[in-house]
């Protein structure tokens, strides 16, 4: 972890309760520090609580047991501080990209020529200029990401949460959105905490990957992950290779441990 401590999870325990049947635990004692500035990818077998930690984060469900603290406060709901990125994109479908842009900083009440300037900056930087006036069904998976991440960064949350953003694209676009989010994420320098299923996709964007167990979700280990992310090579040097197979055989053996108990 480098820089400030940003976001502190301490002991969170986090507990579903279905309208029927029995109560599902879904975190057990979950610790985990943040450094301000920091990319951290969550990454476990599934239904290991990933997504559940994510929302916590966002203040989308309430900390029932232990505490989050974002700048040493309390977490107390969604905040301005902190923006979330699904994996389906969650564009409004009846609004073009600039409309899209546009939503959180008209919410915040900004001034028209403000927003007006601010929502086309955010969109030249997701490099969809010229696509202003296109609506979300006349763009590719990957341009509607790129709506998406532009419409969150505008509103300038201090933490960016994102929750298997590229999960529902081709490999290609995959992995071309890898290299656009870094190359964002260097220029905006936001905190960012990144759900995903996919090995090389954690360690390639994250600097560190908390690798969580089979549910109830606990921090089974962080593994450093700090590369030279511009190696047109990286993917092929020991020290990647041998970082994405530490990280596969920790994620594996939680995955046949959750087969075995019935928990995936």
């Amino acid at each position: 972890m480098s820089g400030r401590t940003h976001i502190v999870v301490d002991g969170v325990v986090h507990t579903y309760q279905p309208p029927r049947g029995r109560p599902v635990r879904a975190l057990e004692n979950v610790s985990l520090d943040i450094g301000e500035q920091e990319f951290v990818a969550l990454l476990g077998p599934s239904g290991c609580g990933k997504s559940t930690l994510l929302y916590l984060l966002g203040g989308y469900l309430p900390v029932q047991q232990g505490a989050i603290r974002v700048a040493g406060k309390p977490i107390a709901g969604p905040a301005p501080d902190r923006g979330i990125v699904f994996q389906h994109f969650a564009l409004f479908p009846w609004k073009t990209v600039l409309q899209n842009v546009l939503y959180g900083l008209e919410k915040q009440g900004m001034p028209r020529d403000r927003r007006l300037l601010r929502a086309r900056e955010f969109i030249a930087l997701v490099g969809l200029t010229g696509f202003e006036s296109s609506f979300p069904a006349q763009l590719s998976g990957g341009m509607k990401q790129r709506a998406a991440i532009a419409r969150t960064l505008a509103v300038d949350p201090q933490i960016l949460l994102m929750d298997e953003p590229f999960g529902a694209l081709d490999a290609q676009t995959r992995s071309l959105m890898q290299v656009e989010l870094l190359r964002i994420w260097e220029g905006t320098r936001k905190t960012v905490v990144f759900v995903t299923h996919d090995v090389q996709e954690a360690v390639f964007l994250a600097g560190r990957v908390a690798v969580m167990s089979a549910r109830p979700g606990r921090i089974k280990e962080i593994v450093e992950a700090r590369f030279d992310k511009d190696d047109p090579d990286l993917f092929r040097t020991r020290p990647f290779v041998e970082t994405v197979d530490h990280v596969w055989n920790l994620v594996r053996a939680e995955a046949i441990a959750a087969q075995r108990s019935g928990a995936a």
